[in-house]
């Protein structure tokens, strides 16, 4: 200040104290025109002085006996924010301070002995399936998109699919499908992708087949088993399994069906196709690194009446009796598992049915709960 008063300019002095030049002007209007013995250069609290409106310190300390009298004397032992509110109501305090600025209060003053919520780490990717979860197998997740139509009443359904480690990706659209194009459409992906050791669906009957007979095993369940691809079945409404898949439909609908006007589904599978080109780009380097895929064999066609062999998994949660519902069929897995999610392995090759427990807590355990006999349908599929 006595060089600035000495006539220098406040850039010069901030350049020779080596502050900032807001510094030296804070201090100049701190001085004004008083002397430099007077002037009160102590620091100040950065948020200012108390605000007017804030709750008195001594109510404040009021809420503070308050709540640890009901701690020590209340019959029901409640003594958080409500109970704090009540009690002031009774004593007919007025203002009577609102129930969120009571736990403002607590949570400043430091009272509040809850615990907080405890996040426990996300399991690996494909943690109910050990092979897939420890990367030494690929996982293709296909799933549809629906009720998406073109400007003039013409409906569309996509077909997409991604690989779970390789990021492997595939949009296919159609105004409708049926298990039959979808076989030949997976058939000709594979071809030329090359085989996973999983694939992944949920319970749409034109993936598993229909609903109202047992043990129905569908075109496309009948594909998988020929090609040696373990076929898996999600849980209905449960969320997770189908993150990857799930994720993947969001892009392709804001990165293609929201983002461009189609006229036809010609225009709608040319952006499409040009999105699956970049993503395949980019995903490129995690194909190399992820697990390898098996070659599509030669010489090999579809034969839907061929006997069942291989193993099909479905993924369950229990009821209130620890029952797990498995191709039209209910099965006593453990009565102390209720409510808790099964891999249930169809072995059609040792006719039996396995299963094991999942605990996404416990990822790595999954011990065997049950084996139970299982029938083979050997009836003729009916196309």
């Amino acid at each position: 200040m006595a060089a600035v008063r000495q006539g220098q300019s406040l850039r010069s002095v901030a350049r020779q104290f080596r502050v900032s030049l807001r510094t030296v002007q804070v201090w100049v209007a701190r001085a004004k025109d008083q002397r430099l013995d007077r002037v009160d250069w102590s620091e100040r609290p950065r948020g200012g002085r108390r605000k007017a409106t804030a709750t008195p310190k001594r109510i404040e300390d009021l809420i503070l006996r308050v709540r640890q009298q009901l701690k020590d004397t209340s019959a029901l032992g409640e003594y958080g924010a409500a109970a704090i509110r009540r009690e002031l109501e009774k004593r007919r305090m007025q203002p009577l301070p609102s129930l969120r600025t009571i736990g403002r209060i607590l949570l400043r003053r430091g009272v509040l002995d809850g615990r907080r919520r405890l996040r426990h780490p996300p399991p690996p990717k494909g943690w109910y399936l050990p092979r897939v979860a420890a990367g030494q197998a690929e996982l293709d997740s296909f799933d549809f998109v629906e009720d998406l139509v073109i400007r003039g009443g013409l409906d569309v359904m996509v077909l997409n699919t991604v690989s779970l480690h390789g990021g492997l990706c595939g949009s296919w659209v159609r105004s409708s499908w049926s298990a039959k194009t979808t076989v030949a459409q997976l058939i000709a992906y594979w071809r030329e992708h090359g085989l996973p050791a999983y694939a992944q669906f949920d319970n749409d009957t034109i993936f598993q087949g229909a609903h109202q007979w047992p043990d129905a095993f569908g075109r496309l369940t009948r594909l998988c088993l020929q090609l040696d691809i373990i076929p898996v079945f999600v849980p209905p409404r449960e969320t997770g399994f189908q993150a990857a898949i799930e994720n993947y439909n969001g892009r392709w609908q804001s990165k293609v069906w929201q983002r461009f006007e189609h006229d036809n589904l010609r225009t709608l599978k040319g952006h499409s196709d040009r999105f699956v080109a970049a993503v395949r780009r980019r995903s490129a380097p995690r194909r190399d690194s992820g697990p390898a895929r098996t070659a599509f064999p030669k010489a090999w066609h579809l034969d839907l009446q061929k006997p069942l062999q291989g193993r099909v998994i479905f993924l369950r949660r229990t009821n209130e009796q620890g029952e797990a519902e498995v191709l039209g069929h209910r099965y006593l897995v453990d009565p102390q598992w209720p409510h808790r999610l099964v891999r249930a392995e169809v072995d059609l090759t040792q006719g039996q049915i396995r299963f094991y427990r999942l605990r996404r807590r416990e990822p790595e355990q999954q011990p065997l709960l049950k084996t139970v006999p299982y029938q083979t349908p050997t009836k003729a599929f009916h196309e």
